[in-house]
């Protein structure tokens, strides 16, 4: 929708008063911490500068109350556009089996209102378990089979020891190591597994916040070089056969550490552009949030330019407290930009179902968001996961690992360590070097190199044709990539 569409939403609810005020209470003066992903979208100048979205309360007066308001805006109860769904929506609530159980409480507190995206994390503490190992996913594999209609989505680090702090020396050390292909064997486990889970739609939020400070995993210290190492992670598991992940490049809103675009490693290796927005720091407004470099509007943009669907892994209160204005601002962004999808993160001080620090801002998104219908997921890969899924993009590691730097953090790990099944589905060689964005040049046979654009790139006439038996055998990846071209004198 145009910045003028969202603008005349946020505008409507703070000349409203959707605040505290239209449910009964006062304005919120209460700080309070909570984490996770921004939506996306506004207009530039659609809000007051420097306003919070108070409003002047009309909800006290026996004006229309948060339900009715943001209903008659958003659709829904109490609205004018019932047909209107829902994005597809969720939460984080927690790891392995009690987050799924979680996810049929929230449901039951949401009157029926579906949720059908399951998201969690791989921890990052070693390579075991960036690959999967244990009974951590297996419950989410069995959650999304239990009905049509839903996504997975999962975090997954780049480094192990993710969140030890290292120094920028170090993570430098490591980007440049996983660059070189030290690190493909790990991530071409965790897709055949994820393949074997019978998953392989997920959907993986690579090295999330990158332009933070915080994870081992962050870009600041080489983007060039992250840019390379994502590439080569994307590469290693979209060669995996079956798989038709989509990747997910999710940074803060903001500035942060470094400028989230100086890490964007390339339309061929993404498919989401996302991001992680929490109510902060305190004291900033939405008309901020929207309108700050690097913000939410940025982020619509930047995918809009790029042809990318936008998403919202990690969203939710934080610094401004129990903020019902937030609340109300971001599901109306979020409901009137579409992303693919959206989960809120839901737990102290973030959340608004198993947190009880923030009952004003709870009220708000039960309002919103109960007894609502929900679309299903798009579950039809983009151009880029298609292409990309051809051997023609697919970097093949170098033939030994290199050292990373002395370190007692440092994976060490060369891909002769791989199984044989490993060996089989990771690219294998490697000495082209990459181009301007990060990516590694093909080295696929020239006939599908041919296809996956031209001069004029026209990527979009790259048609994906399977390989046979015998094929597979001598190429990592399923499916090559061919372009279609008219004949000459035809105009069909």
């Amino acid at each position: 929708m145009a910045r003028t569409g969202v603008g005349a939403a946020t505008a409507a609810l703070l000349a409203a008063g959707l605040a505290t005020a239209a449910l009964g209470g006062e304005s919120p003066s209460g700080r309070n911490a909570a984490s996770a992903g921004r939506a996306s979208g506004g207009a530039a100048g659609a809000l007051p500068a420097g306003g919070s979205g108070s409003g002047s309360g009309s909800g006290r007066g026996g004006g229309p109350g948060a339900a009715a308001v943001a209903g008659g805006l958003l659709g829904g109860p109490g609205g004018g556009s019932e047909g209107a769904a829902l994005s597809p929506m969720g939460a984080f609530t927690d790891s392995g089996e009690q987050g799924v159980q979680n996810l049929a409480g929230l449901q039951e507190w949401l009157g029926g209102t579906t949720v059908r995206v399951g998201h969690t994390y791989l921890p990052g503490d070693s390579w075991d378990s960036i690959e999967g190992a244990g009974d951590l996913l297996d419950p989410w594999a069995q959650w999304k089979h239990a009905a049509p209609g839903r996504l997975f989505v999962l975090n997954v680090p780049m480094q192990e020891h993710n969140e030890d702090r290292l120094s920028d020396d170090e993570v430098r050390g490591l980007i440049r190591s996983g660059a070189q292909g030290a690190d493909d064997a790990h991530f071409t486990r965790l897709a055949q597994r994820l393949v074997a889970l019978g998953v392989p739609d997920t959907v993986i939020v690579l090295g999330w916040e990158m332009n933070g400070t915080t994870y081992a995993h962050r870009c600041g210290p080489d983007p060039q070089g992250w840019k390379t190492y994502w590439n080569r992670i994307v590469a290693a598991m979209r060669a995996v056969p079956g798989q038709h992940f989509r990747f997910d490049f999710a940074p803060n809103r903001g500035q942060d550490a470094v400028a989230w675009t100086e890490c964007y490693p390339g339309d061929a290796s993404v498919d989401i552009v996302g991001m992680d927005s929490y109510d902060q720091p305190g004291g900033e407004s939405f008309y901020d949030q929207i309108n700050e470099p690097y913000g939410l509007q940025a982020q619509v943009d930047f995918a809009a330019a790029h042809k990318k669907a936008i998403s919202y892994p990690e969203w939710g209160l934080f610094r401004n407290g129990d903020n019902p204005d937030y609340m109300a601002l971001m599901l109306s962004w979020i409901f009137t930009h579409r992303p693919m999808y959206q989960t809120v993160t839901d737990y102290c001080p973030h959340g608004v179902w198993q947190c009880a620090e923030n009952p004003k801002a709870s009220a708000v998104y039960h309002a919103l968001m109960a007894g609502r219908k929900t679309a299903a997921p798009s579950v039809t890969p983009s151009a880029a996961t298609s292409a990309a899924t051809s051997a023609a993009t697919t970097p093949k590691p170098a033939a030994t690992a290199t050292p990373s730097p002395a370190s007692a953090t440092s994976p060490v790990t060369s891909p002769a360590s791989a199984s044989a099944a490993d060996s089989a589905a990771t690219p294998s060689d490697p000495s082209d070097p990459p181009t301007p964005d990060g990516t590694t040049p093909s080295t696929a046979p020239s006939a599908p190199a041919q296809g996956s654009a031209d001069a004029h790139g026209a990527a979009e006439n790259c048609s994906p044709m399977q390989l046979s038996a015998q094929m597979q055998q001598q190429y990592a990846s399923g499916e090559v990539c061919v372009r279609l071209s008219p004949k000459s004198g035809r105009s069909g």
